[in-house]
């Protein structure tokens, strides 16, 4: 059997299905994976009666649920599977920021699943809180790590006419931003491929990242931090973008931090970075107490707690 792909090739056959959603009213709201087991497996979930059911949870239904021309919308994107008798979505949208982003369907399982889910949702609120608070002018933004886009997009719609830049190196990620740009009608967005920021040049004024932060025995993309308790692509983010801060800009970092017998060992790093690299910075939890399932797990045995942070870090200086 062949593994289905984590978001469809055909991006323009998607961005016609999600305007014909939109126009119906669709809104959705993406809950955690694990809320969304325990939602779908009470038994009268088990098939889909909803246009909220297909996109949304993700659940099998029959052809003749949904009209005709999102149907026909859907079969061109190759947005759903045979499961038996009944079809099978393979593709989600959820709300955020008045806008639908297109994102894989549960279960997020492949390696290279583009994720969207509560922490999306509070990434967003963090870069959106940031702006609002920012008296510095953005010309150039970065979205490190793009996923679906959300963040950037939330950057582009607030500082019109700023040169607005999405990364990853998962294609099926760079497949969604771009979808999702169009959609939210940020065209101007450009959308690339690069490991970090090694294949992005020049200083920016914001940076903006939510990687990923978990120990994630199935190193999932979108999941697994890697490094000492899942915070390495957290440190090697901050520690890349702080460089290519121009002088009055700023990284906002959302992630996760595990900590251990009352201490946080994230903060002490990224402290001891923003000191040697001489930048003004906040760090504050955002949520205590995370994730609580995965203390379970041996690789959190030592951890108390997984806490939800928010980083921001700026460089002293007036803009050029």
């Amino acid at each position: 059997m062949t593994r289905s792909e984590p978001f469809p090739q055909d991006e323009a056959a998607v961005l016609s299905l999600a305007r014909a959603l939109r126009d119906t009213g669709y809104t959705f709201t993406t809950v955690t994976p694990t809320t969304h087991a325990h939602v779908n497996a009470r038994s009268r979930n088990a098939e889909a009666k909803s246009l909220r059911d297909v996109f949304g949870w993700s659940r099998p239904f029959r052809a003749g649920l949904l009209p005709e021309p999102i149907l026909r919308l859907m079969r061109a994107a190759g947005a759903a599977t045979e499961d038996g008798p009944l079809l099978r979505p393979t593709i989600r949208f959820s709300s955020l920021d008045g806008e639908l982003f297109a994102h894989s369907a549960y279960p997020p399982s492949a390696p290279d699943a583009v994720f969207f889910g509560p922490d999306t949702v509070r990434f967003a609120g963090a870069v959106i809180a940031h702006l609002e608070g920012r008296t510095a002018p953005v010309r150039r933004a970065l979205d490190l790590g793009c996923g679906s886009g959300a963040g950037g997009i939330c950057v582009a719609k607030r500082v019109p006419g700023a040169e607005v830049v999405l990364v990853d190196i998962n294609p099926a990620a760079m497949r969604a931003a771009r979808v999702n740009a169009r959609l939210a009608g940020a065209d101007g967005v450009a959308v690339l491929r690069s490991d970090l920021l090694r294949d992005v040049e020049g200083l920016f004024d914001l940076i903006v990242s939510n990687p990923p932060f978990m120990i994630d025995t199935a190193a999932r993309a979108y999941r697994h931090g890697g490094g000492p308790l899942g915070a390495g692509l957290s440190l090697a983010v901050a520690a890349q973008a702080v460089e290519r801060l121009a002088p009055g800009g700023s990284l906002v970092l959302f992630t996760g931090a595990a900590i251990v017998e009352g201490q946080d060992p994230f903060r002490d790093a990224v402290a001891d970075l923003c000191a040697r690299a001489r930048l003004d910075w906040t760090y504050r939890e955002v949520d205590p107490d995370e994730y609580g399932e995965e203390l379970a797990t041996e690789a959190y045995d030592a951890v108390e707690r997984l806490a939800l942070v928010v980083l921001t870090a700026t460089r002293p200086g007036r803009p050029s």
